[in-house]
């Protein structure tokens, strides 16, 4: 009998159990090992999806921010979701932070409509393995890896009110006109002009603050009552886009038009028409877009495990360089900018 073939199997099979082995060798490097001796993620080597979660749908502000996040996750080779609600509740944005979780998403840019409502959802969602980075609006700092601002919540509170006082002087009874009484980012703001107007315009009478839920008609009649109610305002600040485009339609075509100033926050797109009608002689914002790229890029290299959100950490965010982490894991984009007639055509959103 010729044992020329039974060798070559005897041959092939020890290469073969060799092989196995090396295999097992080469994939238990690839999962790699943390400090303490356990197989570590291997989520920084997946190919990046960001699911953008904003307050809610249709408002063009976040339909800014949307693009600033598209823009960035494309540029970084990942793919891009857009999901949200109808309506900025807490209790809407819950469900879409569960199928998120549950589809074991990368990461989510989220505009928080509560501080703490969203917790045990956005909880289960970073045990999954994603990463949370709010904007905007922010929720309780252990829910979320990192926040990304517009400018300094002082910064804003500043401008809003110093654009007021450029109009109307440093006396008189004004009202505010918020988004919602729960959300972090106007409850900064509205409690940092209070701060500021108590300590540098004594003589300026906070006499009315009121929400409008960043809807437009709510937010149309909330500005018609407050100026009934209160017949000697000489001015309204809205710290909300809506708000102030929906504050600045009613002044326009009432009897109040040239006799009560109005500034605040909105985009450019939605308030042009009453800078240039004189309703409206500026108003202040910061670039959605920027903060939606930038929290895109945080979320890359949280996931790379360039940084962790501790302060201190560094980081590229691509065409905005490079930016350094502060106290509770907060990066502020930029200085807010101020819109008047002179500037208002070069913007377009």
């Amino acid at each position: 009998m010729n044992n020329t073939p039974l060798r070559s199997l005897r041959g092939r099979a020890t290469l073969a159990a060799l092989l196995a082995v090396a295999v097992g060798f080469v994939a238990a490097g690839c999962a790699g090992t943390d400090a303490s001796g356990e197989g570590s993620s291997s989520a920084g080597s997946e190919a990046l999806s960001i699911a953008y979660l904003p307050k809610l749908l249709g408002n063009p502000y976040f339909d800014n921010a949307s693009k600033g996040a598209k823009e960035a996750t494309t540029a970084l080779g990942g793919t891009f979701t857009e999901v949200g609600p109808a309506v900025a509740a807490a209790d809407a944005q819950v469900s879409y932070i569960n199928t998120l979780a549950q589809q074991q998403v990368g990461g989510i840019v989220l505009s928080a409509s509560d501080p703490s409502a969203l917790g045990q959802a956005l909880s289960t969602a970073r045990e999954a393995g994603t990463k949370v980075v709010t904007f905007d609006s922010d929720v309780e700092p252990q829910y979320r890896d990192m926040f990304i601002g517009p400018a300094t919540d002082e910064s804003i509170s500043k401008a809003m009110v110093d654009q007021l006082v450029a109009q109307i002087g440093d006396s008189g009874d004004i009202a505010i006109l918020g988004a919602s009484a729960n959300a972090a980012n106007q409850n900064a703001w509205i409690g940092g002009m209070n701060t500021y107007i108590d300590s540098k315009f004594p003589k300026l009478k906070v006499v009315d603050t009121f929400y409008g839920n960043d809807d437009d008609q709510m937010s149309f009649d909330k500005t018609a009552a407050s100026l009934q109610k209160n017949p000697n305002l000489k001015g309204i600040i809205a710290s909300t886009n809506v708000g102030l485009a929906a504050a600045a339609r009613y002044i326009s075509q009432s009897s109040f038009k040239g006799k009560v100033a109005l500034t605040g926050l909105g985009t450019p797109n939605a308030t042009k028409a009453f800078l240039k009608d004189g309703t409206v002689k500026t108003f202040v914002l910061f670039s959605p877009a920027d903060m939606g790229y930038l929290a895109t890029y945080a979320i890359d290299a949280l996931r790379k495990g360039t940084i962790t959100g501790a302060k201190g950490d560094k980081f590229s965010a691509g065409r905005l360089g490079d930016y350094t982490v502060g106290a509770n894991g907060v990066v502020y984009v930029g200085a807010p900018i101020i819109f008047d007639a002179s500037n208002i055509d070069k913007y377009d959103f």
